[in-house]
């Protein structure tokens, strides 16, 4: 005790004003990185593009700019250059021996968004981004053409390497060009920005504007094999919104027949709004909301009042309509599955945190309810037939809510419940969930395979019936009536959609198991479509897993060895025949020629097998969000109603199979 005193008066002692440490200019940016960017993960790595690139959108916005070059170079660096004022570059007014060029680059908080006089909207509010993208790199160049004068200057870690230097005259120029290489240091030496998420970035950003031209252009360095972003892009989208819904939506069905769509001016010269929403038969919406052409992930009161508006309208219109049920419906029955595009640009906008996750500016509430509400009664009156079949959709949907709380009210009553099970499930004993993990298996026989190889304490087996319903093209009902679906739903016991619980989850991982062959991949595919239509957590919660089951057995030396495909067996062949050796090779058709024995040694075993975890991005972010629109469109592309898609998927790749087996 005497020891743990005298240690402990000795730290005091220490602790005196030399303890306290004063971070000048940007230090505090490079010590602690995640309170200005969120973190050092790659999300926060392409969020200084983004940083970037809103300043020139604000540019554009504030009607200076009208094209924006986004350029991805050989050495992983991105240069973003618009054709708006340029940063000014005479002496600061408050620091007369740095031009304020080299004030904003190095000093937090200041820029021209403060006074309202540079800007009227923006997404840039804090004065950080600029200089925040500066401390984080490794090497930063700015170019200014300003009054027919180039300019240019260069940075490392948030430091001026020179003075500002006059670069010459220029006639046909002008803007700012920013060229940037994060710093592996703050990143970690194997991150770098990759060419795919800024070009969708680049995209959603010409969407939000329509007066905007962006081009992309990408090093072919940078480019992977079979890479799909295009090394050069002119995105301009005169409809703004509306061709972001139609080429979010594609080829779905709607409910109604033409979309929402439209903008309208705020208030008291507040800014404008611009919005687009259908209605998809398959109840599988999203809403993407932006304010200033920043995206707003957790929504926020403009949001708010765009969703009161659209109900507010219907059901005034189904009361004129004299629909007594109209007066039931709520903002859940009508939006919570429809497809909403949002974009504000107002004023002085307020955001929950400096990642402006979300808007909280009250007065937005209002505005935008008000702009929009006289337009939607004007889409619905000019249409009865198109507003007769979403009154009628929208009041379908509330009578199924209705009819759900009655049915959970009567569960309550019940005195007792029984956990109820698909008869052909081999459950596990262990009761609680972690540790857990149940295989879907294709068939009856690998189901039996399975059983006997299990660990029976903590692993569960449900066979499948041969391939179930796709999804994708399926009615609700018509999901809901299928049989290997309900025992699939019952046995997870997590509930689907918006009914889904994580708690109620009885396993920690899902793995499909099925044949390694072209029926097997295919089974496969039609599982993880159901898991991403119907349960879309248990992806992004990483429960999901594809188990690798080996396709040959090879026999050579009195041992057995497994391959998992044509070239696992080339290079097994290599390393274990010696000599004059005659190896014996085995191909296995399914899982169901496998003993109980070699299934848990090669694909059950925990401490052998090969697990391939699948997982879907997060949309709390742009670029999550972006990789969510890419993976929705490729499951409607693969697997939706329309087969000239997929003819069309096959014939572009069939120059990369080497043998089909037909």
């Amino acid at each position: 005790m005497a020891d743990l005193f005298d240690s402990a008066t000795s730290a005091t002692s220490n602790y005196g004003a030399e303890s306290i440490e004063v971070l000048e200019g940007l230090e505090p940016v490079r010590h602690r990185p995640g309170m200005y960017i969120g973190g050092t993960d790659e999300t926060a790595l392409h969020h200084l593009v983004a940083e970037i690139l809103d300043n020139s959108m604000d540019e554009a916005v504030a009607g200076f700019a009208n094209k924006i070059d986004v350029t991805m170079n050989a050495d992983y660096s991105v240069t973003i250059a618009d054709n708006g004022r340029g940063i000014p570059v005479d002496p600061h007014p408050k620091y007369p021996d740095k031009s304020a060029l080299e004030v904003i680059m190095t000093k937090l908080h200041s820029g021209g968004k403060f006074g309202g006089n540079a800007y009227k909207v923006s997404g840039g509010l804090h004065g950080v981004g600029l200089s925040v993208v500066n401390a984080l790199s490794e090497k930063l160049v700015v170019e200014v053409a300003r009054d027919k004068k180039l300019w240019r200057q260069e940075y490392s870690r948030g430091c001026p390497t020179g003075p500002l230097e006059l670069v010459g005259n220029v006639s046909n120029r002008r803007g700012t060009s920013v060229t940037f290489l994060p710093d592996a240091e703050i990143f970690g030496a194997s991150a770098a920005l990759q060419p795919n998420r800024i070009y969708r970035m680049a995209r959603s950003k010409a969407f939000l504007f329509k007066g905007i031209r962006i081009n992309w252009h990408c090093a072919p360095e940078v480019l992977g094999e079979g890479e799909a972003t295009p090394p050069f892009a002119e995105m301009c989208f005169p409809n703004g919104l509306l061709d972001f819904l139609n080429y979010q939506v594609g080829a779905r069905a709607t409910v109604n027949r033409r979309p929402f769509a439209g903008e309208a001016e705020l208030a008291g010269d507040e800014g404008k709004v611009e919005w687009a929403v259908t209605w998809p038969e398959d109840e599988n919406g999203f809403c993407y909301s932006y304010c200033n052409t920043v995206i707003t992930p957790q929504g926020g009161t403009h949001e708010l009042g765009y969703k009161s508006a659209l109900l507010r309208g219907l059901k005034e219109y189904g009361e004129m309509a004299n629909v007594k049920k109209a007066a039931g419906i709520t903002g859940e029955d009508m939006l919570s599955d429809a497809c909403i595009m949002l974009s504000v640009f107002i004023r002085d906008p307020q955001f929950q945190g400096q990642t402006k996750d979300r808007l909280t500016s009250a007065k937005a509430v209002r505005l935008v309810e008000s702009a929009v509400k006289d337009s939607f009664d004007h889409w619905l009156s000019s249409d009865p037939e198109n507003a007769s079949a979403l009154l009628e959709y929208v009041i379908d949907r509330a009578e199924a809510r209705k009819k759900k709380k009655e049915e959970k009210v009567q569960a309550r009553k019940t005195p007792t419940k029984r956990l109820r099970l698909p008869g052909k499930l081999a459950d596990c004993s262990q009761a609680a969930a972690e540790g857990t993990e149940i295989f879907i298996v294709e068939g009856d026989s690998a189901g039996g395979s399975a059983k006997q190889g299990r660990d029976r304490f903590t692993q569960a087996i449900l066979p499948l019936r041969g391939k179930i319903l796709n999804v994708a093209s399926a009615s609700l009902d018509k999901i809901l009536q299928n049989q290997e679906i309900k025992d699939m739903c019952e046995a997870l016991g997590c509930g689907v959609k918006e009914n889904y619980k994580e708690e109620n989850l009885r396993y920690e991982k899902v793995i499909i198991m099925t044949d390694a062959d072209v029926d097997g991949a295919h089974i496969a595919s039609l599982l993880m479509t159901f898991f991403y239509q119907q349960m879309p957590k248990l992806l992004e919660n990483g429960h999901v897993y594809i188990a690798t089951p080996p396709l040959y057995k090879i026999a050579v030396g009195g041992k057995n060895y497994y391959a998992l495909d044509d070239d696992d067996k080339d290079r097994l062949l290599s390393k274990v025949v010696k000599g004059n050796q005659k190896p014996e090779i085995s191909r296995f058709k399914g899982l169901g020629e496998m003993s109980a024995q070699q299934l848990k040694e090669t694909t059950m075993d925990k401490k052998n097998r090969l697990l391939l975890r699948v997982m879907i991005p997060s949309a709390n972010t742009e670029e999550g969000k972006e990789e969510a629109f890419e993976t929705r469109r490729m499951v409607e592309r693969l697997m939706g109603k329309n087969p000239e898609t997929r003819f069309k998927f096959i014939i572009e790749r069939a120059k990369f199979v080497d043998d089909l087996d037909i």
